[in-house]
């Protein structure tokens, strides 16, 4: 068994997923990959093991949160020293997760995330152009994510992640909320792990649709606001 897993949340992603998995193979031979299979009803199962990848399916769809606890909890049970996690569309390169865990690696960070909208380092500002709509949402976030973990935070929804095994246990539990990238944040800092904002270029879905479509956006937006108003609170609570 390697040191690293790499793991990959997948519901109906047959489409996008072969690539992904080629592309993690070229660039990180060395890791273990495992498809956390969300009920899909298409052959993302199937191209999972056909392209190498360990396969942990649930049989029915329980959401996107279940199968991010899913993929750290295998992690933390099979003894991993390190743990990366990319989307299966296509939107989070290889080459980026490597660059993160090599931070995790050197111990400069217990959780390295991936940002579209932090610059620095070669990364231009405002690479990154979401629709207006977007933008409103991304900048209320940002005030949200700033007051709830007291320090700035520009991309709290992204699902790029490098962490250690101090981390695992964290990020391992079931998630209460609809918004599991806020809430893993949340519990980072609150477990006192050093967090890491790390600037990465993210592509496009590389194929089929976003399962954040219209009346879905709306409500994830919603979900997240409430987990921060939520987390505010128990702040307030304990000081």
């Amino acid at each position: 068994m390697n040191d690293t897993v790499v793991f990959i949340p997948a519901w109906n992603e047959q489409e996008n997923l072969a690539a992904v998995l080629d592309e993690l193979r070229a660039e990180l031979p060395e890791a273990d990959v495992l498809v956390v299979d969300d009920g899909s009803t298409d052959a993302t199962v199937a191209v999972a093991r056909e392209h190498g990848a360990d396969v942990l399916s649930f049989g029915e769809n329980r959401g996107l949160r279940a199968g991010i606890a899913a993929g750290y909890r295998w992690a933390l049970e099979h003894g991993y020293a390190y743990c990366g996690r990319v989307d299966a569309d296509g939107q989070h390169p290889p080459a980026a997760l490597a660059r993160l865990l090599e931070l995790v690696r050197a111990d400069a960070c217990d959780v390295a995330v991936g940002s579209r909208f932090v610059s620095g380092n070669g990364y231009a500002a405002y690479r990154y152009r979401p629709s207006r709509a977007r933008r409103f949402g991304t900048a209320l976030l940002r005030r949200a994510m700033a007051s709830v973990l007291r320090r700035p935070f520009g991309d709290a929804t992204s699902g790029l992640y490098a962490v250690n095994a101090k981390a695992l246990p964290v990020l391992a539990a079931p998630y209460a909320t609809e918004a599991p990238e806020v809430e893993a944040l949340i519990r980072v800092v609150g477990a006192g792990l050093r967090l890491e904002e790390v600037p990465v270029n993210m592509a496009e879905r590389a194929g089929g649709e976003s399962k954040l479509r219209n009346g879905k956006a709306v409500k994830v937006v919603l979900t997240v606001v409430t987990t921060l108003a939520l987390a505010k609170l128990v702040q307030a609570k304990h000081r």
